[in-house]
C-alpha cells in the first residue's frame, strides 16, 4: 500500500513591505517618486510600486489580528517635495495576477492620514507614534496572492506639490511559506 504524503503546513509571519522590496523598476525612492511626479496631472490611478511574489509563498496585505489593536501592523506612506510639501492623493493596495488581467483592491486610503505634517525631510515626514499611524490588520476575507502574483501600490494625486523628489512607505504584510 502506498501512503500519501502529508500536506505541508504553511507557517505565517508578519513583515513590512518597503520601497526597496519592489521589483527592479520600483525599488528605489527616486524611481517611485519619478513615477508619481510624471503622473501628477493624471486624474486616474497609476501603478507606483510592484513586487512579484516568489515561489512557495502566499502573501496578503496586513498583519496581526484586528481584535488586538496594539498587535496589528501599522503603515505609513509619503510622496514628498523635500522642504516644500506633500503630494497628496489616494493610495490603493492591490493584489493582481501575473498578467494583471485580474486585480483585487485590498484597501484605499487618503495619503494625508499616512504621514506627519512636517515636510522638512523624509525623517520628519515619517510618523513614529503608533497613535498617529493607520493600522492594517490581516483580515480573513482580504485577497491573498501566490507564486508570480503581484503586490502593487497605485496612486492618484488629489493635491499637487511642486516636484515629488522622495517617496517612502512601510506597509504591513503577512507571508505564508
Amino acid at each position: 500500500m502506498v501512503s500519501r504524503p502529508q500536506a505541508r503546513k504553511l507557517t505565517p509571519y508578519a513583515t513590512t513591505m518597503l520601497v526597496g522590496d519592489g521589483d527592479a523598476a520600483f525599488d528605489t525612492s527616486a524611481e517611485v517618486a519619478a513615477i508619481i511626479q510624471a503622473n501628477t496631472a493624471n486624474a486616474s490611478y497609476t501603478k507606483i510600486w510592484e513586487r512579484t511574489i516568489p515561489a512557495q509563498q502566499i502573501v496578503g496585505w496586513g498583519s496581526g489580528p484586528a481584535s488586538q489593536q496594539r498587535n496589528q501592523g501599522f503603515m505609513h506612506f509619503f510622496a514628498l517635495d523635500v522642504g516644500t510639501g506633500f503630494e497628496e492623493g489616494i493610495l490603493r493596495l492591490v493584489i493582481a495576477n501575473s498578467s494583471e488581467m485580474r486585480s483585487r483592491v485590498v484597501l484605499e486610503v487618503n495619503s494625508q492620514r499616512l504621514h506627519t505634517t512636517t515636510a522638512t525631510t523624509a525623517i520628519t515626514a515619517t510618523p513614529t507614534d503608533i497613535n498617529d499611524m493607520v493600522p492594517l490588520p490581516l483580515l480573513v476575507n482580504m485577497p491573498k496572492g501566490g507564486q508570480d502574483d503581484l503586490l502593487q501600490l497605485w496612486f492618484r494625486t488629489t493635491i499637487q506639490t511642486t516636484t515629488v523628489d522622495s517617496c517612502e512607505f512601510s506597509i504591513p504584510a503577512t507571508i505564508w511559506q
